[in-house]
């Protein structure tokens, strides 16, 4: 008796990847209702600036950076799946300047629709990359959810004096983007039947590209400030980046982009996410008006790349940098600038 046909994961989501994150202007209104932390001494990095982890002082030489993540499908190979959510959380740590240590696992599956094989090859997928960081899936929390998700809470370490976050950019830096941007538009296609093997291949391989590089920037003089790029896309991430800092930012209107992204735009692909991003922030933008350029630069990005503010004198030695760490499409794409928190694209 043959086994019963498993479904698309991405039919089992109303949302895939970093495009199914809370619309920025929702979640703000949210979080306006919680109640202000005590103060705590060791506490390096909260909520305050929407970074991308928390960072606790344990000594001298040693800080914790702590972060989870976790989202539906994006892709239908339940490996993929997993390598996908996995890098994407691990992305957070790298970002502070972390060096991970071990990660948990998040699942939450429909077991009654999904069998066990194909769980457990997104839970091998996520463990896979975690492999490849040098750390272990030392444990996690699994439930019977409608829609499948799965993530990982990862945990890291970084010198106190050398935490990196989003809030140093200094006038006169530039901005260098590690990954080319139009993942949210590849999946769309991918969910629509429109993407091809090409594209497909693209998509995996900058989604499932550790952000490793961040781990090296802790010792590179000039860089200011870094964030990872997700589910707000270019402009959301730029955003936190200059509210953080209390600086302008403007952004260049024709970044790096991945293949067929360009002409897929042209066909009307786009997320809805896209669209939950411009509504809650395009009113602290400028120099942007609705078409392609305002989709890509709004696209959700599923594990996207590092956007890095750094002093202009030091960004061939981090493009170089990130180019030997095999980031090849690494990119100036802004400059900081003093001026009232926003964007501006030119």
């Amino acid at each position: 008796m043959s086994e019963p046909t498993q479904p698309r994961l991405t039919s089992l989501a109303h949302g895939g990847g970093c495009g199914c994150k809370i619309a920025p202007g929702v979640l703000a209104d949210m979080l306006k209702s919680m109640p202000q932390a005590a103060p705590f001494a060791d506490l390096m990095v909260g909520n305050e600036t929407s970074d991308d982890a928390a960072v606790w002082r344990l000594n001298g030489q040693q800080a914790l950076v702590a972060t989870t993540d976790f989202f539906m499908p994006v892709v239908d190979d339940p490996f993929d799946f997993g390598r996908i959510a996995a890098t994407n959380a691990l992305s957070d740590v790298y970002a502070m300047g972390g060096t991970p240590i071990l990660a948990l696992a998040l699942v939450g599956m429909p077991i009654n629709v999904l069998s066990a094989d194909v769980i457990g090859r997104i839970l091998a997928g996520g463990a896979s990359v975690c492999a490849a960081a040098g750390i272990p899936v030392a444990g996690g929390h699994s439930i019977d959810s409608v829609e499948p998700i799965y993530g990982l809470v990862a945990l890291g370490l970084v010198h106190p004096d050398k935490v990196l976050t989003n809030k140093g950019a200094r006038p006169g830096d530039l901005l260098i983007l590690t990954k080319p941007l139009g993942v949210g538009v590849l999946s769309a296609a991918f969910k629509q039947g429109r993407l091809d093997d090409a594209g497909y291949a693209a998509l995996i391989d900058t989604t499932t590209r550790l952000n490793t590089l961040g781990a090296r920037l802790t010792d590179l003089p000039g860089v200011h400030a870094v964030t990872d790029v997700t589910g707000f896309g270019l402009l959301g991430h730029a955003l936190e980046m200059a509210r953080g800092a209390g600086v302008s930012i403007t952004l260049h209107a024709a970044p790096p982009i991945l293949p067929d992204v360009e002409a897929l735009l042209a066909d009307g692909v786009r997320t809805g996410a896209s669209g939950r991003n411009w509504a809650a922030y395009g009113h602290e933008v400028q120099g942007l008006d609705e078409g392609a350029c305002r989709d890509l630069l709004t696209d959700p990005q599923t594990s996207g790349g590092l956007l890095i503010s750094v002093a202009e004198e030091q960004a061939g030695a981090l493009l170089d940098l990130a180019r030997d760490d095999g980031f090849d499409h690494a990119a100036v794409v802004g400059r900081v600038e003093e001026g009232t928190a926003g964007v501006r694209v030119a």
